[in-house]
This record gives C-alpha cells, structure tokens and sequence, in this order.
C-alpha cells in the first residue's frame, strides 16, 4: 500500500510541475517574450491546453466571470496542494 501512496505522490508531483509550467508560459506569451507562431512553442502551449483543459473547465464553470482574470489554474493549484497535504496527513492508512 505504501507505494500507491508513493504512486499518486508523484501523479500530483507531475500535475503540480505541469501547472506552474502552463501557468508561466502563459506569462511569458502574454508579455510576449514568447510567440505562438513559432512552432515549438505552439506546440508545448497546445499540449499544455489540452492536458490541463480537462482539469480547468469544471473549475470555470463554477467560478464567477472575472472580466478577463481567469482564477481557474490558481484553484486547481490549491485543490492539487490540498489533496496532497490529505494524503500526507492520512499516509500511515496506506501502511
């Protein structure tokens, strides 16, 4: 039991990564250091979406417009980071 513990540790490790990835090439087009016409780059942030779109729409969906501030990768963090403490919190049940 302790390594599906292990396991989903580095499912959410991964998750994690992944969005601060998104996250900041989000900044980084958005002040335009980064352009999507080059193709690496559109590739990586279409990747990026389509990973990380499934887990933002729910979260949009609950969240009252912002007038353009999207608040959906910031909750999504916080919701990865609590589901990781609860599994820290809860680890001698995997034992």
């Amino acid at each position: 039991m302790n390594s599906i513990f292990q396991i989903l540790m580095l499912i959410l490790d991964v998750v994690w990564f992944v969005m601060i990835a998104h996250i900041v090439m989000s900044w980084l087009i958005n002040f335009q250091v980064l352009n999507l016409r080059q193709p690496i780059v559109a590739q990586i942030w279409y990747g990026l979406n389509r990973l990380l779109e499934p887990l933002y729409e729910p979260i949009r969906r609950i969240l009252p417009p912002m007038g353009g501030l999207d608040l959906a990768p910031l909750v999504a963090l916080i919701a990865v980071y609590a589901i990781r403490i609860v599994l820290i919190n809860n680890a001698p049940a995997f034992s």
